[in-house]
């Protein structure tokens, strides 16, 4: 948890109608494609309403995928402060032992803005290429990648740019970005410690792979929203908010989907311009939402891939909620959502903890994969106070222990934390859910005793890899 609390208020104090928050929460959990996780709203500097759905809990980091870039740009933010970064200088300036093998005019010519507001010229996603082309220094790969257009005249939503931006934060201060940040940043917001995903290079990926708390992402937008003054310290350069938060490209069709309003606005510096104020956001629904017009802070984070439809509830429910005066009178109300929020879970799966019958049957039953997915063999034994199912999934040491036997969701820590509902469905039939309790992702598994298989699918596909014991902070990890 953070060192210190946010200071708190009941909403009607800050003048939030409850029962917006509430129709906010019942659209959520009524959208059968929406999974919400969490949900922080900040009023007026105030924290008026918070939540988080059972298993998961306020204390656990979770995967915030691409909101990650956010805090690469204000790592850059910090590095140009302090006279490391120019964000009017060559890329390829900070990489001069690249200098001989990047030829191409354009490639020459990007500067560090252009990387910070993913308008590199290139017209496409170059993460494959750039990988692919130098898989030990991804930055020369995606210099060696040829924009298709002049850096500065096309937007393309494309990782090897807050890839690069975090390699040149990285260099300039010698550090990874999480122990740049901690002094700086992490620590004087109350957020602490942090987890980010290296790749092979030692470097922390930059346009993703942190592992946060709600609370961190709340804090971040708070800060924001005050122009980097965080109680009256101020922690980012004056101004820098607004740089970040306006339009630098044009983002309109480039993204292939008439259906996405709110990234059609423009992209700034590793944050979007939404139809209403501006955000970081990632895969799955994890979002920092800054509204100035309202003085709000709005952090989510979910597992659905209908992120705008997310955003439209949003709108719809929340916007309204945001009055000009506090509501008198609201006690009530406000108690009311408090305790709502304090009861939220997400509903487990159905089963029963033993099989009704045949359990002599199921006891030490091995299983192999049916089809392609997560996992590839999976074995059950009978223990003194349940059943244990071990999955194996790709490549050695994946090997993963699920304890079945108590209604509800069954949290556990070791060998990385999950929680596990469901049961027996029938006497020849185990049906699982199975949390991955620091991301966004769920795997749902079904072993057959008939024919000794078993199946699995991710309900939201991860995108660092399927590994099952990669589910995880990377506490640790070089």
């Amino acid at each position: 948890m953070s060192a210190f609390a946010l200071p708190s208020s009941g909403p009607a104090a800050q003048g939030v109608d409850a029962s917006g928050v509430h129709a906010f929460l019942d659209a959520l959990e009524a959208a059968p494609e929406i999974e919400p996780h969490s949900v922080m709203i900040l009023r007026h500097g105030h924290l008026v309403a918070s939540g988080w759905w059972a298993p998961y809990a306020p204390d656990r980091p979770h995967l915030l995928y691409s909101l990650s870039k956010s805090f690469t740009g204000t790592a850059a933010a910090l590095a140009e402060a302090e006279g490391l970064l120019d964000f009017d200088a060559p890329v390829i300036s900070y990489f001069p032992e690249f200098e001989a093998d990047i030829t191409d005019p354009r490639s020459r010519a990007m500067l560090v803005r252009h990387v910070a507001s993913m308008s590199s010229g290139h017209e496409r996603e170059t993460v494959d290429d750039a990988y692919g082309t130098d898989p030990a220094e991804p930055v020369r790969g995606f210099l060696l990648t040829p924009p298709d257009r002049d850096p500065g005249t096309v937007f393309a939503y494309n990782q090897p740019t807050t890839y690069t931006l975090g390699a040149i934060v990285q260099r300039v201060t010698g550090q990874p970005l999480s122990a740049y940040l901690r002094p700086r940043l992490l620590d004087p917001l109350g957020i602490g410690e942090v987890f980010w995903l290296r790749d092979r290079t030692g470097r922390e990926i930059g346009f993703s792979g942190l592992h946060a708390t709600t609370d961190a992402v709340a804090r971040l937008g708070r800060l924001y929203l005050n122009d980097g003054v965080w109680e009256g310290r101020r922690l980012l350069p004056e101004g820098w908010a607004a740089r970040a938060s306006r339009p630098h490209t044009a983002t309109a069709g480039a993204m292939g989907d008439m259906d996405r309003q709110d990234w059609d606005q423009g992209y700034g510096y590793q944050f979007w311009v939404s139809r209403h104020g501006y955000r970081g956001d990632g895969a799955y629904g994890q979002f920092c939402l800054v509204l100035p017009e309202h003085d709000v802070v709005i952090a989510t984070t979910a597992a659905t891939e209908r992120m705008q439809d997310f955003l439209n509830l949003v709108w719809k429910h929340l916007l309204p909620a945001f009055g000009p005066e506090p509501l008198p009178g609201r006690e009530a109300e406000d108690a009311s959502l408090r305790e709502r929020l304090a009861g939220l879970a997400l509903r487990p799966a159905v089963g029963s903890p033993a099989p009704p019958e045949r359990g002599e049957d199921w006891a030490a039953a091995k299983f192999t994969a049916a089809g392609d997915g997560p996992v590839r063999m999976a074995g059950l034994a009978r223990e003194a106070d349940g059943w244990m199912l071990t999955l194996t999934g790709d490549g050695d040491g994946d090997r993963l222990g699920l304890r079945i036997g108590a209604e509800g969701w069954t949290v556990a820590e070791d060998p990385l934390p999950t929680a596990v509902s469901g049961g027996w469905t029938d006497a020849g039939t185990l049906d699982l859910d199975v949390m991955f309790l620091e991301t966004p992702h769920r795997l749902a598994l079904t072993c057959s005793l008939a024919d000794r298989t078993v199946t699995a699918h991710w309900r939201t596909q991860p995108l660092h890899g399927g590994r099952l014991t990669s589910q995880r902070a990377p506490r640790g990890s070089v």
